[in-house]
């Protein structure tokens, strides 16, 4: 009988010890979890929104009118298409005059009215966005003086909006703008990033929402972006000095048969006449210009290095 009873005293109390370590156990989960690991879940939560957001705009073609206030103009879409209209009128005139066929000219005034309005409008979009990334940094430093100052972070923006150059000037009064009318923070960065669809925005944009949801140092948070923000341009303009003699190679490669064809069809025009007068000189024009965009497409990639 005595040890039937120890044998269900050393149970017992075994049920004991597991009760009290799960009891243990339970407590500390309703305590919560480790306030640095809730803080950091949060933080990588908002990064992936924000990222998901971001990659979700840079996959959704970008209709003109956006195209337009990337490059920082006033006209409006219909403006724009009456514009690229009078150019593709000008070209088909211009390839009629000098005595090409009429389908010829209607593929020229084609090119030219979806092809050369379009490429202007992309080449003002890079100098806009260009011209943005030089003075950016100088922008962020702006922000960590005021904030270590003891300046809100509002009034940091205003005097970038009122001494900033072009076009850090009018990108960041129209945050302020937004703001004054009760826009949140998180959806002007949002617009700020869809007219300046830049990895320097996506970068400013993440670590000030999540600085304003999240809290913590905003200035030595931004002081740590503008490093990176100089160190990046400086790898820019070392590999865009690395990589010139490349450059130039392919702009000789892509250019010389252009000009050697402009040369002989200036010399002997009756040799180069059948290109453009014969059937069979119209499939040759074709199949070589074909070539030569093939080439520079692919010489472009080559040359072409993203940071």
């Amino acid at each position: 009988m005595g040890i039937a009873f120890a044998g269900d005293d050393n149970q017992e109390s075994q049920k004991r010890i597991k009760s009290v370590a799960q009891s243990r156990e339970s407590a500390i989960k309703r305590r919560g979890a480790d306030p640095d690991e809730t803080r950091r879940k949060r933080l990588l939560g908002n990064i992936k929104d924000i990222e998901m957001r971001e990659r979700q705009l840079r996959r959704a073609r970008l209709s003109v009118g956006a195209r337009i206030e990337q490059a920082g103009l006033t006209m409006e879409e219909k403006t724009f298409w009456m514009l690229s209209g009078a150019v593709g009128i000008m070209a088909g005139l211009g390839i009629i005059v000098s005595g090409n066929s009429w389908y010829i000219a209607l593929g020229g005034a084609g090119v030219a009215a979806f092809g050369v309005p379009r490429w202007v409008l992309g080449f003002l979009v890079g100098q806009r966005q260009k011209k943005f990334i030089t003075e950016f940094a100088n922008a962020i430093d702006v922000i960590v003086r005021g904030v270590k100052s003891g300046l809100p972070l509002a009034e940091c923006l205003k005097i970038i909006a009122r001494e900033a150059p072009e076009p850090l000037s009018s990108e960041f009064r129209r945050i302020c703008d937004s703001q004054s009318m009760g826009v949140p923070m998180e959806q002007c960065l949002a617009k700020l990033f869809e007219r300046m669809p830049l990895p320097e925005v996506s970068f400013f944009s993440i670590v000030l929402s999540i600085q304003l949801k999240a809290g913590g140092n905003l200035s030595e948070a931004l002081g740590n972006l503008s490093i990176i923000l100089r160190s990046r341009k400086l790898m820019r303009e070392k590999i865009s000095a690395l990589s010139s003699e490349a450059k130039a190679s392919a702009f000789i490669i892509g250019a010389l048969p252009i000009c050697v064809c402009v040369m002989v069809y200036i010399t002997s025009p009756s040799y180069m006449g059948l290109l453009f007068s014969d059937p069979t000189g119209h499939l040759g024009l074709g199949a070589g210009i074909l070539m030569m965009g093939t080439g520079i497409f692919v010489m472009r990639n080559m040359i072409n290095f993203d940071i």
